[in-house]
């Protein structure tokens, strides 16, 4: 009786594990098939949910806020890759090139001479207003280059020499000077538009500045001026112009997603032509605006170390124009001729030209 018993329990059980084993495979078949309780679809809606999530859009999660309720932001791998990528890498060639190429140059012309010899007499170049300006717009660009340079590459540089407590704290107090100063910078590039706008239109004169090069590669040459030559002038229009777009730039990033400015510009050049999204999430308008204000920041920067080299060490008597703002004559005569005949004729020191 025992043994029949037994008998029974062996077959009862292989067969209660005989059904699991089908039901289990009739529902890994219903499964995938899309028949489960719910009418989901099962392992089939993995590919399909995260195709969703990585579009960047809101809804991948129950948060209400927009910004939050994104999961996973695929744009952001580019907006690293171009940041750490050629923005960083050609951005260190062209601040590293252009020192290179001033130190090369430093060597083979030397500082350019006042050829006829400084008189002793000087003439004013800028009043104490042109002179404000100038050092309120240079002064603020030079802290907001060297703590933006730091954003970039400080951790590269910085972190290994002093570690991360020291490099947190210059880097956290960089932040408050980058973002206080940079209204001092617009003031001044306000003020020296006002300024000085009305002497940087384009001329004749400025032609004949450019084919001579300046005078800067040759000894003895002194194409005619006015109170700006033309290389002056192409400084001061990419310095108005960038300056402008990196201001605007640098607000949409003080005061993050409040601002379409990206789009809206995509949207404009879109009508001569291009092919720009206009549909942009706020977090990608931050992203366009820092990899923006980057790429401008940097190409600044290395005109602006071309500018101050001529202005000191490069060129004998330029940096009194605006440290005392009075310049040697014999300087003015060869770099601003014409601007010096026009003062002289304001003066009565020599009557007009008939």
């Amino acid at each position: 009786m025992k043994k029949i018993f037994t008998i029974l329990t062996l077959i009862l059980f292989f067969s209660i594990g005989f059904l699991n084993v089908d039901s289990n495979s009739n529902y890994a078949t219903a499964q995938e098939k899309g028949m489960v309780p719910g009418n989901t679809l099962g392992l089939k809606s993995d590919a399909d949910l995260w195709r969703y999530v990585r579009t960047g859009k809101a809804g991948s999660t129950q948060m209400k806020d927009e910004l939050a309720a994104v999961m996973i932001q695929s744009e952001g791998d580019n907006w690293r890759a171009l940041r750490n990528g050629p923005v960083s890498t050609y951005g260190a060639i062209g601040l590293a090139g252009i020192i290179g190429l001033l130190v090369v140059f430093f060597f083979v012309r030397g500082r350019i001479k006042v050829d006829s010899g400084m008189s002793g007499k000087t003439i004013l170049r800028f009043n104490a207003i042109d002179r404000f300006a100038h050092w309120l717009m240079a002064g603020s660009f030079v802290l907001l280059a060297l703590t933006g340079l730091n954003l970039m590459y400080g951790k590269f540089f910085l972190m290994p020499l002093f570690g991360p407590e020291v490099f947190s704290a210059i880097t956290i107090g960089g932040k408050y000077i980058h973002n206080y100063l940079a209204f001092g910078f617009m003031a001044g590039l306000a003020l020296s538009f006002i300024l000085w706008v009305r002497h940087n239109f384009p001329t004749k004169v400025d032609w004949e500045w450019l084919k001579l090069g300046g005078g800067i590669f040759k000894a003895g040459v002194h194409p005619p001026a006015r109170k700006f030559n033309a290389g002056q002038k192409i400084i001061f229009w990419i310095t108005m112009l960038g300056g402008l777009s990196v201001s605007m730039s640098g607000i949409a990033l003080m005061f993050p997603f409040t601002t379409t400015m990206m789009a809206d510009t995509f949207a404009l050049f879109n009508v001569f032509g291009f092919s720009l999204p206009t549909d942009l999430s706020p977090m990608q308008e931050q992203q366009y605006n820092q990899i923006w204000h980057g790429i401008v920041s940097l190409a600044l920067m290395i005109m602006i170390i071309a500018h101050i080299y001529i202005g000191s060490v490069g060129m004998e008597g330029a940096i009194d124009a605006m440290n005392t703002g009075e310049v040697d004559r014999n300087w003015a005569k060869e770099h601003h001729g014409l601007w010096v005949k026009e003062e002289d004729e304001k003066s009565g020191n020599i009557k007009p030209a008939e």
